[in-house]
């Protein structure tokens, strides 16, 4: 469903919200901008619940969808219930936080977070590549928007555990053991820690090993010679170290075949740059404490 679609259904469900509820209307004056009683609102404001603004284009929006879904221009009343509605939607909303429902009911802490991971990707993806910087992705990742080549991956994990010395430090150990020709198999059993999912060990397509390992991760791999290990961060102090073991297939179509396929993949990484930077910021400036793995 499209985001007009969606305000459209939002902007339903809040006038039969109120309907069924039978709340008067709100004054049409509100809805055109006048102050609350004894209360003064800020530029751009159509309403304000307990300080919390309610924004004109907000109005606008939810309007403007209702409009088109109905095919005809909206009355001042209905602007009005639609306003009315708003204000009684944040209501809802804050007492559901003051009660405790976000960190009580699974439901709305899953929407919360899905609401801020498809802000964050959103305005990710919303970014307009420069024509060069497309240019130079598909030079780097030729191999990617070949779509017969097969790639064979070898990954070992490093996370942090008691007792045992940080990732990093594991990780330097582990390339420094590789290079010197001990067996990945027992350089992991020494070293390396489980892998969250783990990576088959047979040819795959590029979209689906990218799907394993996250564009940057793969790109990192992909871009130095078979058989080098090569460090890639994971998140959250995790590291990995990947080995491109085998490489198979295709011949990469011309650019401007692929062009749009270009843009897509910059946007996709784009996207999962922004969401690691936001956890990444937040993790930075809160105060957790996680129990040892046993």
């Amino acid at each position: 469903m499209d985001d007009e679609a969606q305000a459209a259904r939002r902007a339903r469900w809040l006038l039969a919200a109120g309907t069924a509820a039978g709340i008067a209307l709100a004054a049409v004056g509100l809805v055109r901008g006048a102050t609350l009683p004894g209360r003064a609102l800020g530029p751009g404001e159509v309403a304000r619940v307990n300080g919390v603004p309610i924004r004109a284009e907000e109005l606008e929006r939810l309007v403007a969808a209702l409009e088109a879904d109905k095919r005809r221009p909206l009355e001042d009343a209905d602007r009005a219930r639609v306003l009315e509605r708003l204000v009684e939607e944040e209501l809802l909303v804050q007492r559901a936080v003051e009660i405790g429902l976000v960190e009580s009911e699974p439901g709305v802490r899953k929407a919360l977070v899905q609401a801020l991971v498809d802000a964050i990707v959103a305005e990710a993806e919303s970014e307009e590549p420069e024509p060069e910087t497309l240019r130079r992705l598909y030079e780097e990742r030729r191999a990617y928007f070949a779509g017969g080549e097969r790639f064979r991956m070898q990954r070992l994990v490093f996370r942090p555990r008691p007792g045992a010395a940080p990732p990093r430090e594991r990780a330097l150990e582990a390339r420094r053991a590789l290079e010197a020709g001990e067996p990945a198999e027992g350089v992991g059993e020494r070293l390396a820690d489980a892998p969250v999912v783990t990576l088959p060990d047979a040819l795959l397509p590029a979209a689906k090993l990218r799907e394993y390992l996250g564009g940057e991760a793969f790109a990192a791999a992909l871009a130095a010679p078979v058989g080098t290990w090569t460090e890639a961060p994971l998140g959250d102090g995790d590291l990995q170290l990947l080995r491109l073991a085998e490489r198979r297939g295709g011949e990469a179509p011309r650019y401007e075949e692929v062009a749009p396929q270009v843009a897509a993949e910059w946007r996709r990484e784009r996207a999962d740059r922004a969401l690691r930077e936001a956890l990444d910021s937040l993790r930075a400036g809160a105060d957790v404490v996680v129990q040892a793995p046993r």
